[in-house]
């Protein structure tokens, strides 16, 4: 049965071509009427507008009438609005999908991910999110991998999605179920104008097994709001106890469904997985904390965060049954229509959608969108973790539009035809679809083409594997099979899983990751071994030392100014719990301080190490980490005994600060190279700043050659040599980010006042004139590191490695000051090997050398340059090398054939055996078999051949028929030589062939050969 409501999709596509006009009309009015009901006093809690809230409750408008007047952009405004503007709420702009802050995640799940840090207590007190109270906003997510992965159920039901818009509002600390509750209430009955009596709530049911009670109090909030005592329901620990994963901030929540068919009681079907009746709101109670599988405790501050699906939501409000039938997807299937030439899209499901051409509308519709803002926050299609999974629905989608909706994939694009209309849907919300319009598209376009090259050949090889697999009683693609096609031809193993289930077939998903283990065995990294855990900061002991013990947050500004700087010991931890003294040396410790010199791990720069010390103690720094506001330096007690209040003063290691300084304003300094090489395309994508090196990645769409190198390393070294001062000031963020040609990292969140570093030009003199075009010819960037006074300082910096490690993203590894020096040092050392190594003369010695020389250099860790200029001379040498091998193996190939042909011009001569001084050249042995097979095939060959210089001996023979007949066999004659030469030896038939290292015996073997020929023949 179709799920639309539509009398037939043609009307519904009319309808929809006027939502650009009668969406500005529906804004215009749904504002003005809104507004007036949040104009109320502020301590009103719920907006009321008797005029507007009328309209709501008349008679139904058509299906037509509403999407019209609840188009997405209304409803996604009339939310923020909302929140915004009568509760206080400050609007938090989306994250990016991509959280390449968060390795724990994939992607960007939930609206909560962003606030993590608040949740755990470990949010800096320098982050504008350190004073926030109440948050709202529409957050871009992505449920495709890990725990949340929505990916197989695309297509097929009317309410899942790879991407989604997750509307949510946050209290941190502030208001929790009490309020919560009636303003999810209002929002959905009164301003929506929701039907309550379609509405179900649930609530949690407690579970003994956890020792948690039911939720009641939950409970009595929604029966005091108005809700009905039969649509309030009890659920499971699965439905209603919410969880940030195996430890972390989690809390029982409350559900709303809403049920699309209405005039009856769904109260059974709720949680049924039921499409008319969805789950569309999920107000979670933040209380507890994970610590273990079986141990919750209380947190510190109740939080609330909730999640509304928007596409869910729009569908209930335009009063349709799938959300495939709103304007946020109808727009996309037309133009795929446009695209492609089928049919209308018809919202069939399952068996009636039998030519999969409906099915095939959802599923490119959403994967665009997946691919889209992905790429746009960063991502990048490849064989790893997030970039995986993207190739994987990039590549499901092209196969679909390949065989559903019968496109050329490959001989034109698809996807990126296909954006401009989500952009254009979605730009005024998520503007960055704009701005990375050019990236999207080229990496659309080449992960299509890539595919497009290897999907006919992998879907033959795919039939012939399913062919043979139907004919098996399991009816199982073997799972080798299945790891090849994904290894050789990049099926991902769920595209192959759904064109086997086309074919009526399972796939051995064991056998699969069997393969795959023992395909990555040979290249698997080690592990890291039982690693001891490093003493850190959790909620509990955060909100101890801040609520209970009263402990000020360190004052680290002097990381930038001071070392040696007198300070108060304030806490002392061992993990677990705070002690007022500790005597034990080589115990493991975190301490706090009230003042430090020391750089917590940052913003890609590595952690500061050095001593904390007093007459009575020597604390050994190894690590220091920022928790909430607290500097951790964690470490051992080296002598004496630590004690609260005690004063010390704290010293870092300035011997490893200073190449880590170099390396962190050499990364500002190489980013300004590359802008001035390649272009204002670039952009930072990541860094790490060490003693030994700077690692900077950046965008850019292919390899740089050696030419763009060298002048990115003239650039640099020229700025460098400047001796330009390094400024740096805190500037209010909005005031900072007008700055004309100012760098910042994307999708980095910075505190506000924000740290502003220049190179060359002082701040106040940019700030004058933030617009001036001229700032753009200096390094000017957002950055919290450790930076030189000088550019001077750094001396010199050196490209080691540059390469690709993604689609449209490089990296680049450099050394600066003496390190730098040392790579050069390294260079030159071998320059003057390979002088030497021309000069010596033709011979075994040269020969070792070559090899030995042509090993290390591939392994050398030097500037890219000069390796270069390295292995051009050594391939030089080597090519002079084997031009005289070959010349004097001719000639002796010559030799040895004229010498064997003289023997044999003599008819008496039945066989030849000699030993001959020369190259062990196996090769050589061979020539003269083939010319004694063609030539003279009665006759038999012994040749042995050996330079004592070289220290090896080859040796090989021919038996004819005749000498066969007579009882001369090749492998005993081999056998013979090899036991007065050594080594081993081995043939069949009439030829045999050995190596051997004994020059001693040599003539005895051919004297005993000799023999053996004599007396045979």
């Amino acid at each position: 049965m179709t799920l639309l409501l539509f009398k037939s999709y043609n009307t519904l596509a009319t309808i929809t071509k006027s939502f650009a006009l009668q969406s500005t009309i529906s804004n215009r009015y749904l504002q003005s009427e809104v507004l007036k009901g949040l104009s109320s006093p502020k301590n009103t809690r719920l907006p009321v507008n008797p005029r507007f809230f009328a309209t709501m409750s008349s008679e139904k408008p058509s299906t037509s009438e509403l999407a019209s007047k609840w188009n997405a952009t209304t409803v996604r405004n009339t939310f923020l609005k909302y929140f915004e503007d009568k509760l206080q709420h400050n609007f938090v702009k989306s994250s990016p999908v991509v959280p390449f802050d968060d390795p724990t995640l994939l992607f960007a799940n939930a609206g909560m991910n962003q606030y993590k840090p608040i949740f755990l207590g470990t949010v800096d007190p320098s982050s504008s999110f350190y004073t926030l109270k109440r948050a709202v906003n529409s957050q871009k997510c992505i449920r495709a991998g890990g725990k949340h992965n929505d990916l197989e159920d695309v297509g097929k039901d009317s309410y899942h999605h790879t991407f989604f818009e997750m509307l949510g509002n946050w209290s941190f600390g502030d208001y929790f179920k009490d309020d919560a509750v009636p303003y999810a209430w209002n929002l959905l009955t009164k301003v929506y104008g929701l039907d309550p009596d379609r509405l179900y709530v649930t609530y949690f049911g407690g579970d003994e097994k956890l020792g948690l009670a039911p939720d009641l109090e939950a409970k009595k909030v929604w029966e005091k709001v108005g809700v009905k005592e039969d649509h309030i329901l009890p659920g499971n620990t699965q439905d209603n106890f919410w969880e940030m994963g195996d430890q972390g901030p989690c809390g029982p929540c409350s559900e709303i469904h809403y049920d699309r068919i209405g005039g009856r009681n769904a109260a059974s079907l709720v949680n049924m997985d039921d499409p008319d009746v969805l789950e569309i709101w999920n107000i979670v109670f933040i209380q507890f904390n994970r610590v273990s599988a079986t141990e919750l405790r209380p947190l510190p501050a109740k939080h609330i965060d909730t999640g509304m699906g928007f596409e869910r939501l729009v569908s209930v409000l335009q009063d349709v049954r799938s959300n495939y039938d709103t304007d946020v997807f109808i727009p996309l299937f037309e133009k795929i229509q446009e695209l492609t030439g089928v049919r209308s899209y018809a919202g069939k499901f399952a068996e009636e959608d039998k030519d999969g051409i409906d099915t095939a509308y959802r599923v490119l519709a959403d994967h665009v969108r997946t691919l889209a803002f992905a790429i746009s926050d960063g991502g990048v299609p490849n064989n790893e973790g997030r970039g995986y999974v993207l190739r994987r629905i990039l590549r499901r989608g092209a196969r679909y539009a390949r065989k559903y909706m019968g496109y050329p994939i490959g001989e034109k694009p698809f996807f990126s035809l296909l954006f401009p209309t989500l952009m254009e849907q979605m730009n005024e919300i998520f503007p960055e679809l704009k701005k990375n319009e050019k990236t999207i598209i080229e990496i659309l376009n080449d992960e299509e083409l890539s595919f497009a090259k290897t999907l006919d050949r992998g879907e033959k090889l795919f039939e012939t594997y399913a062919t043979a697999a139907l004919k098996t009683e399991s009816k199982t693609l073997n799972g080798k099979d299945v790891w090849r096609l994904y290894d050789t031809y990049g099926f991902p193993v769920d595209l192959t899983q759904l064109m086997a289930e086309e074919a009526g077939l399972k796939i051995d998903e064991t056998g699969f990751e069997k393969a795959k283990k023992e395909s990555y065995e040979a290249s698997k990294a080690g592990g890291a071994g039982n690693k001891k855990e490093m003493i850190k900061l959790d909620v509990y002991a955060i909100d101890k030392l801040h609520k209970e013990a009263d402990v000020a947050k360190t004052n680290d500004s002097f990381k930038y100014t001071t070392n040696g700087v007198d300070a108060k010991v304030l806490a002392i931890y061992n993990g677990s719990e705070f002690l007022d003294s500790a005597a034990d040396e080589g115990m493991e410790l975190g301490v706090v301080l009230d003042k430090t010199s020391f750089y917590a791990e940052s913003g890609g720069q590595e952690y500061d190490t050095g001593v904390i010390s007093s007459p009575e103690f020597e604390f050994e720094v190894s690590n220091v980490q920022l928790y909430g506001g607290y500097v951790l330096h964690t470490g051992k007690l080296v002598k004496g005994s630590i004690k609260l209040e005690a004063p010390a003063t704290a010293t870092f290691d300035d011997s490893r600060r200073l190449p880590i300084k170099n390396n962190h304003t050499g990364t500002h300094v190489l980013n300004y190279g590359l802008r001035e090489v390649l272009g204002d395309g670039i952009d930072q994508k990541g860094s790490l700043v060490t003693p030994e090196k700077l690692r900077f990645d950046f965008s850019h769409n292919k390899g740089l050659t050696l030419d763009e190198i060298a002048k990115v390393e003239k650039i640099v070294n020229a700025y460098i040599e400047a001796d330009n001062v390094v400024y740096y000031k805190d500037v209010q963020l909005d005031l900072a980010q007008k700055i004309s040609g100012l760098r910042a990292v994307f999708g980095e969140t910075y505190p506000n006042p924000v740290r502003v570093v220049s190179i060359g030009v002082p701040v106040d003199e940019l700030l004058a004139n933030p617009e001036n075009p001229e700032w753009s010819k200096y390094s000017v960037e957002f950055c919290g590191g450790t930076h030189v006074n000088s550019t001077k300082v750094i001396k010199q910096m050196v490209v080691i490695e540059e390469s690709g490690i993604a689609k449209g993203i490089r990296r680049m590894v450099v050394v600066s000051g003496e390190k730098a020096f040392e790579v050069q040092k390294i260079a030159g050392k071998y320059e003057e090997e390979l002088s030497d190594l021309e000069k010596m003369s033709f011979g075994a010695a040269k020969e070792k050398k070559i090899k030995e020389l042509g090993v290390e250099i591939k392994k050398l860790s030097i500037s890219m340059l000069d390796k270069e200029s390295l292995k051009t001379k050594f391939a030089k040498i080597d090519k002079a090398y084997k031009d005289e091998l070959k010349k004097i193996q001719k000639e002796q190939s010559k030799k040895v054939l004229d010498e064997v042909k003289a023997h044999f011009a003599a008819p008496e001569n039945a066989y030849f055996v000699k030993y001959l001084d020369l190259s062990a050249n196996a090769k050589l042995i061979n020539e003269c078999i083939t010319f004694i097979k063609k030539s003279h095939k009665d006759k038999s060959l012994y040749l042995i051949l050996g330079d004592k210089s070289e220290g090896k001996l080859a040796h090989g023979c021919y038996i004819s028929n005749e000498a066969i007949a007579k009882g001369v066999v090749a492998t005993e004659a081999a056998g013979v030589v090899s036991k007065y030469i050594g080594g081993k030896a081995g043939g069949k038939g009439n030829t045999c062939q050995g190596m051997g290292t004994e020059f001693g015996h040599i003539d005895e073997a051919v004297e005993e050969l000799s023999k053996l020929f004599s007396e045979k023949l």
